[in-house]
């Protein structure tokens, strides 16, 4: 899969400091394999933006995954369908070994993956683990790399572009280059956006590019 020849230079393979909402209006239409993404749960107005933006620069039949916070269940929904990306299913992830607690009586062993629209390249079942992390990183927010590596391989083929408009530490992006996917990023705070920098410096591909089958082992 190759790049766009209208996005910009300095988005490919980058995780760019700045608001999403303008460095996104660069980006071609139709020109993205994959958004996969983690906005801030409480800022239910991201999400409207985001199945807007998507509905604009995915590629026909390509699928927007985003996380969300199970407490905004119902706000979120409706933000995705308002901007005209109705969620398809949702895909929990289950924390091994992690607890949160949701109400006074009630503590919940995952977190929530939500797919709006598009086609996976196959077939999958809906929920993951959350095994424990194996790449490096220091964001307090970063989510474990294994449930991220199978919904890229569920989602994309090696070399697709993934695009990452909330990228906080930066495990997405990190991912995308261990399973080699290319990828844009944007992140707003810059300090984030170095320690997200960082963290994909210091992730190495493999030495080959492995087939699917063998992408499905990690």
């Amino acid at each position: 899969m190759t790049w766009h020849p209208d996005i910009p230079l300095e988005y490919r393979n980058q995780i760019v400091t700045g608001d999403a909402r303008e460095l996104a209006k660069r980006i071609p239409d139709e020109s993205i394999d994959l958004i996969f993404t983690d906005p801030v749960y409480d800022r239910i107005e991201d999400y409207e933006w985001l199945a807007e933006t998507a509905a604009r620069v995915l590629k026909p039949d390509k699928a927007l995954l985003t996380f969300y916070g199970i407490g905004w269940t119902e706000e979120t929904y409706a933000a995705l369908r308002k901007g005209g990306r109705p969620v398809s299913w949702m895909l929990p992830v289950l924390q091994i070994g992690q607890t949160q607690r949701i109400h006074p009586k009630v503590f919940n062993h995952w977190y929530g993956l939500l797919w709006a629209g598009g086609e996976p390249r196959r077939t999958f079942a809906d929920v993951t683990n959350s095994a424990a992390a194996r790449l490096s990183g220091n964001h307090r927010w970063r989510k474990s790399e294994s449930p991220l590596t199978k919904r890229l391989l569920d989602f994309t083929d090696a070399h697709d572009v993934v695009l990452d408009l909330f990228t906080g530490g930066g495990s997405i992006v990190a991912v995308c280059k261990y399973t080699i996917r290319n990828y844009i990023a944007f992140e707003i705070d810059p300090e984030t956006a170095d320690l997200a920098r960082e963290r994909v410096l210091n992730t190495q591909p493999p030495l080959f590019v492995p087939e699917p089958e063998q992408l499905d082992m990690i």
